[in-house]
């Protein structure tokens, strides 16, 4: 869709991009030129995705971090790091945590997972970057008419309308799309454009397990979705790199986009149709997701 070097000359940071949406943006920004550092709480992680590009992307530099995003102190060290060894161009906040529960059921421990990584850690590593990102154009290291930096975030389609049964990802993702307007607004003198998007189901393992679980990938696409499918990783990584691109539509800005087959306008996009479950359903489910939190922590 793209041409090859698209993305050559850029460096991007994506979080959580050893697994999932990260690691396939990750990998369409390395075909299309761009050097690429990742980071998550496994570094073991990291360095094998990272090993497997450096094979599969000869001449592609590729930078691993293991850091927890949670931790202020870790986030702004990981981004020294960067800027010692040449700083970035762009950065895709990715890295998240969800599960379904039943609000009243939520203890202080299960919101805070979930708001820490999202809401703080994103925040933490935005404001990590952008911050030099202003220096470096106070400094006239960036003057209007040059390429603008990126950031473009994760969301999800409930910022709109919120979503029943996964109050603090809904709480968490809608700060982030505020962040998003907010400095897009501050920070555009200094050359630097934010963008978000909410993508719908595309199926990955962390995905599929926390949030259907029991059910088999995509199901749930084709039985509501308008167009009754779940949505592709091809598609996700084509609009992530058309974002990211410098110098194609650097006028966007502020943006939120929603790409889930028109579901969120059918149906709400959300989960209010697990109000039917049962306390048996429930329970099934949360020993399904333990389950996978279990599989994770064991391989940390």
């Amino acid at each position: 869709m793209y041409q090859p070097d698209l993305l050559q000359g850029q460096r991007f940071l994506v979080t959580g991009g050893g697994t999932g949406l990260g690691r396939a943006m990750a990998e369409n920004f390395l075909a299309l030129g761009a050097d690429i550092a990742i980071c998550g709480r496994r570094q073991s992680v990291c360095d094998e995705t990272a090993t497997a590009w450096r094979e599969q992307f000869p001449g592609r530099r590729v930078d691993t971090f293991g850091v927890d995003i949670r931790v202020a102190q870790a986030v702004e060290e990981m981004v020294e790091a960067l800027w010692q060894s040449g700083g970035l161009t762009g950065l895709v906040n990715n890295a998240a945590g969800n599960f379904i529960s039943p609000t009243e059921a939520l203890s202080p421990r299960g919101f805070d997972a979930i708001a820490n990584i999202v809401f703080h850690g994103t925040f933490y590593v935005t404001q990590a970057v952008g911050k030099r990102w202003v220096a470096e154009s106070k400094a006239g290291k960036w003057q209007p008419g040059q390429p603008y930096r990126s950031v473009m975030s994760i969301i999800t389609t409930w910022v709109d309308n919120g979503s029943p049964f996964v109050v603090p990802s809904a709480m968490s993702k809608a700060g982030i799309d505020v962040m998003t307007k907010s400095l897009a607004v501050e920070w555009a003198r200094y050359g630097v454009r934010l963008n978000a998007v909410g993508p719908g189901e595309i199926p990955t393992e962390g995905m599929s397990k926390r949030l259907n679980p029991g059910e088999e990938p995509g199901a749930r696409s084709k039985a509501h979705n308008p167009m009754a499918r779940a949505g592709k990783m091809s598609e996700l990584q084509n609009l992530a790199a058309f974002l990211m691109a410098p110098g194609r539509c650097d006028w966007l800005t502020g943006q939120s986009i929603m790409m889930d087959g028109g579901n969120a306008l059918a149906t709400g996009g959300n989960f209010y149709e697990l109000r039917n479950w049962s306390d048996g359903d429930w329970q099934a489910a949360r020993e399904r997701i333990e389950a996978q939190n279990a599989k994770d922590k064991a391989q940390r």
